[in-house]
C-alpha cells in the first residue's frame, strides 16, 4: 500500500471522526528509506491533551502525533524554545489526508514560525557556548586515549554545529537533522565540517577539526577561558 493510501486507510479505520490529519516525514520529502515509517499528525476536538503512539498497520510502521485543535501550540512552543522545530516542520510540509477546514490556519502558523527562525542568542549565551567549545577543544587536543577521543569529538561536533547554526539565526536539529540543518544553511561549510571530522574518525588526524573550530570561534573573539565566569554575582 502506498504511503498516502495507508495514511488514508488508517484515518478512516481509527480516526474517522477527527477534524484534520496530515501525512508528514521522510515519505513526503522524498527521502524515505527501507526503515522509514509514516508520520501522521492528527487533530481531534474530542481530546483534551496530546499523545504520541507507534503502531504497525498495513505493513507500515506508523507514528501518530495526536492533538486537540489547541494542544499542538504547547509543542510548537517547546520546539521553538529548543530551536528544533520538528512539529512545525511536520505540520508545514504535511500532505492533507483529512480536513474539516481547520488545517489552513495551523499550517500557516507552522510555516510562519519556520520562516521567522529561532530566538537570537544573547552575548552572554554566545560567550558561555564559546567557553564550553573551548573546554571540549582543549580536551580533544590533549587527549591521547583513542576511545576517549571519539566521545570528545562527538561532543565537539554537536557543540560546533549548534554554535554555527544559532549564531546565524538558523534552526538546529538532532541526529540526522544536525547535518540537514547545516546543509540547509551553508553547503560549503557543511562539506568542510564533514571532511574535518571524517578525517579524524578515519585516521586520527585532528588538525582539520582544530582549524574548523578556531575558524568558527574567530568572529566572536576566539577561544574563551581566561576571565570566564558563570553564576557569579
Amino acid at each position: 500500500m502506498s504511503p498516502i493510501k495507508a495514511a488514508e486507510q488508517f484515518i478512516n479505520d481509527y480516526f474517522r471522526d477527527c477534524q484534520g490529519a496530515l501525512l508528514a516525514g521522510s515519505v513526503v520529502r522524498g527521502e524515505a528509506t527501507e526503515t522509514s515509517d509514516l508520520d501522521i499528525v492528527i487533530f481531534d476536538k474530542h481530546l483534551t491533551s496530546s499523545y504520541r503512539q507507534s503502531l504497525v498497520k498495513y505493513d507500515w510502521a506508523i507514528e501518530i502525533f495526536v492533538h486537540s485543535p489547541t494542544s499542538y501550540k504547547h509543542f510548537f512552543k517547546l520546539d521553538f524554545e529548543l530551536a528544533r522545530p520538528s512539529m512545525q516542520r511536520m505540520v508545514s510540509e504535511g500532505i492533507v489526508i483529512k480536513d474539516d477546514e481547520i488545517l489552513a490556519s495551523i499550517k500557516q502558523e507552522a510555516t510562519d514560525q519556520l520562516n521567522k527562525g529561532p530566538e537570537e542568542w544573547s552575548i552572554e549565551t554566545i560567550d558561555t557556548k564559546r567557553y564550553f567549545i573551548t573546554d571540549a577543544l582543549d580536551d580533544f587536543i590533549g587527549c591521547s586515549n583513542r576511545v576517549e577521543e571519539l566521545f570528545i569529538a562527538n561532543t565537539l561536533a554537536e557543540l560546533v554545529s549548534e554554535f554555527v547554526l544559532r549564531t546565524n539565526k538558523q534552526w538546529t536539529g538532532a541526529s540526522k537533522w544536525v547535518i540537514r540543518s547545516l546543509r540547509n544553511y551553508d553547503g560549503v561549510f557543511t562539506d568542510q565540517f564533514v571532511k574535518a571530522f571524517d578525517m579524524f574518525y578515519k585516521n586520527g588526524d585532528k588538525n582539520l577539526v582544530i582549524h574548523l573550530v578556531d575558524k568558527t570561534l574567530e568572529p566572536f573573539g576566539g577561544r574563551l577561558f581566561d576571565g570566564f565566569s558563570l553564576g557569579k554575582n
